[in-house]
């Protein structure tokens, strides 16, 4: 496929992808009101109108008969009101939005797989008839099947030159006839020169008097040959609201004889869908938004238009590929990079140059803002993924019998572009298992306890100004601790001679394949528990924590950071190398004497802080560096915090803060599994250095 197509591909996944998180968002809204407002109404027509006409654009058949009929069905409701569906098949109505929703974003994951699209839609298509069916006859049972309906079909004018005719009639109360009759004829033209093909009634593009002859009598398509005329049929097959057609033979001596009667059988489109836009879509798109009544005394004029004494804001927004971003990024990167590899050259020691040095601070300040324009660029709101979270709840509670609400806080913190994409798959996972684990199987546990029958999930974001923490909360029944430490003890995880504290037993939680549940649901039991939340987000840079209060709730915890391409670092030196430890990991910084270094039974050195006791992993020893401070008063101590890890780097002095750009190590190094070993990647100094990015988690682990 060409970067042209390409693009074109880019811009309809993303454009119906926005379209389906807002259709989800106003169903969503709409469901707990039991109704759609005349505005929702409006705007899930046109969502429906957009993604039927982009979709036939790309010729994805399957999206664009869906969206025509659910079109077609809110078509019927924004002309007779919310009212016209009766309450007992508004649960219906809600439940079938949320499977067209979730066909739509179906089709769209193949689409992107670069997998076919599904070709049975018959079964949804069926469920959209029969409720549109159901919504005209008043809520009425369908009556049992009646012989098919003959159109009342009017005898054929012949036209000389013209013996091969299609008669065709629109969909019932579809409107505007005329225009949609004047796409059909842009639609034959494509396949026909207009020398060899004609239509009556002329002037349906200008005239709208015609659009009652056509429900009347039909719209005719004459043509000079057969073969055109069949190679029509497709055109019409393929165009909007067509119930039936017919086709028509006019024996040339009988043009000039009387009108002839249609002969030939009426034949039902398969498959119902516009044709490919047009000029005359847009006139068709622009026509079916709603007129403004013509106020009484005042003179009639061409066109009606909708007065809006509003102020009109143009968006100043676009889209830009997160390509692009990249690039940006790291070019942003570079300059930074040689910005301080230009003022802290060595070769300007000792030289008193204060024009340079004014100059410099000037360049330091630009680049400053500019890193933090770039930064800002890939940042957006975590509402995106905090708001898909609503259908999860909305439809287990649905699946599992439960009572349960989903409070949202701070969905305006943003994160870069990259983590958000990452962090959706974990806490859609967690709050899965706050439904089915957390939220007591019945009601009437939760009011025995004291509790609201209605069980509560809170979800909220807050920036700290280094990470962003991520809470997710539920006020269920808790972790069953020995429950736990049983299933860890069944699965070799845990010593039943060792007793384990609480935050022990729930890291439990989050190794490879554990479960609590005994049984494999549409939810959980497969073995794909916490590990993988905790793995995705520690690839981001993040940490995740669990705490629990049996009958209370558990809370978990992630700890991201706000962007993996620039972060704020201390440097330190071991020996003759520089290391950067993320400053947000940093909690304080010590010197301490041998005195204060405490011996375990097995010899490791822990210190004590604010009555805790702290392992100390050295440096020089875990990597085995030549130089180095041996003696513990020679060096600095650094507490570390990184999740549920707490412990004392040491390391032989503190060189500054610095913000520093992340750059990833060379692939080859992955062979060596060196992020295991506590390295996170690399940055470049001014002076030209390469200092190595500490990973503080995997560097604890790699010291045990």
């Amino acid at each position: 496929m060409s970067d042209g197509n390409d693009s074109i591909l880019d811009a309809f996944l993303y454009e119906t992808n926005t379209l389906l998180e807002q259709l989800d968002s106003i169903v969503l809204t709409s469901e707990q009101q039991d109704s759609f407002s005349q505005e929702d109404i409006n705007s899930i027509f046109r969502i429906m109108h957009t993604i039927k006409g982009s979709s036939a654009m790309m010729e994805y058949n399957s999206l664009m008969t869906v969206a025509h009929r659910a079109e077609d069905m809110f078509a019927i409701i924004r002309d007779k009101t919310m009212d016209v569906v009766p309450e007992s098949l508004r649960p219906e109505l809600f439940d079938l939005l949320f499977q067209t929703i979730d066909f739509f974003r179906q089709e769209l994951e193949r689409i992107e797989n670069g997998q076919p699209l599904t070709e049975n839609i018959d079964t949804l298509v069926q469920k959209v008839n029969r409720l549109m069916e159901q919504i005209r006859s008043g809520g009425q049972p369908e009556p049992s099947p009646a012989p098919a309906k003959q159109e009342a079909h009017h005898a054929i004018t012949p036209v000389a030159g013209f013996p091969y005719a299609l008669q065709i009639f629109f969909d019932e109360g579809c409107g505007m006839e005329n225009l949609r009759a004047f796409m059909l004829v842009n639609a034959v033209r494509e396949l026909c020169g207009d020398s060899d093909f004609t239509y009556e009634p002329k002037g349906v593009e200008t005239d709208a008097a015609t659009a009652e002859q056509i429900v009347e009598s039909g719209f005719l398509l004459l043509f000079r040959s057969a073969a055109d005329r069949d190679s029509a049929v497709h055109a019409v097959t393929n165009a909007g609201a067509v119930r039936t057609y017919q086709s028509i033979d006019v024996p040339e001596a009988a043009q000039a004889a009387a009108p002839v009667q249609p002969a030939a059988p009426v034949q039902e489109t398969a498959a119902p869908a516009p044709a490919a836009p047009s000029a005359a879509a847009e006139l068709m798109a622009a026509a079916e938004e709603p007129v403004a009544q013509a106020v009484p005394g005042q003179s009639a004029a061409p066109s009606v238009q909708k007065v809006d004494n509003t102020p009109h804001h143009k968006e100043s927004l676009i889209s830009v590929n997160l390509n692009k971003l990249d690039h940006l990024a790291a070019v942003v990167g570079e300059i930074v990079i040689t910005e301080s590899m230009v003022t802290a050259s060595p070769d300007l020691k000792g030289l008193k140059l204060d024009a340079f040095t004014k100059s410099a601070r000037q360049l330091r300040k630009l680049t400053d803002e500019l890193q933090d324009v770039s930064m800002s660029l890939r940042m957006v709101p975590v509402s995106g993924v905090f708001q898909k979270m609503n259908r999860i709840v909305r439809d287990m509670c649905k699946k599992l019998g439960k009572q349960a609400r989903l409070i949202l806080s701070g969905e305006t913190t943003e994160v870069d572009k990259t983590i958000v994409d990452s962090i959706g798959d974990p806490i859609m996972h967690i709050v899965r298992n706050s439904m089915d684990h957390g939220i007591e199987e019945k009601a009437a546990d939760r009011i025995a306890a004291g509790k609201d029958p209605v069980a509560e999930i809170r979800l909220s974001a807050r920036n700290t100004g280094s990470e962003v923490i991520i809470e997710i909360k539920d006020d269920g029944q808790g972790v069953n601790y020995d429950g736990v430490l049983n299933k860890a003890i069944r699965n070799g995880l845990a010593s039943p001679d060792v007793e384990y504290s609480h935050r022990e037993i729930l890291n439990f939680l989050m190794a490879p394949g554990f479960s609590t549940n005994t049984q494999v649901t549409e939810f959980s039991g497969r073995g794909v528990g916490m590990d993988v939340v905790k793995r995705n987000v520690e690839e981001v840079g993040g940490t995740v924590s669990i705490s629990s209060e049996p009958g209370q709730g558990m809370t978990t915890t992630l700890k991201i950071p706000l962007t993996m391409a620039i972060m704020d670092g201390m440097e330190v030196s071991v020996g003759g190398s520089i290391f950067t430890i993320p400053i947000h990991n940093i909690r304080q910084s010590f010197k301490i004497e041998e005195a204060d270094l405490i011996r375990d039974a097995s010899g490791g050195e822990v210190f004590k802080c604010m009555g805790n006791f702290y392992p100390v992993i050295r440096m020089r020893d875990l990597y085995q560096m030549e130089g180095g401070c041996t003696e513990i008063q020679d060096g600095i101590l650094i507490w570390l915090e990184a999740g549920d890890l707490s412990y004392c780097l040491f390391v032989d002095e503190l060189l500054g803060e610095q913000q520093v750009v992340v750059k990833p190590l060379p692939s080859y190094l992955n062979h060596f599994n060196i992020k295991a070993r506590g390295i996170a990647g690399c940055t470049i100094l001014g002076d030209g250095n390469i200092s190595i990015i500490l990973d503080i988690s995997n560097l604890y682990t790699s010291a045990r």
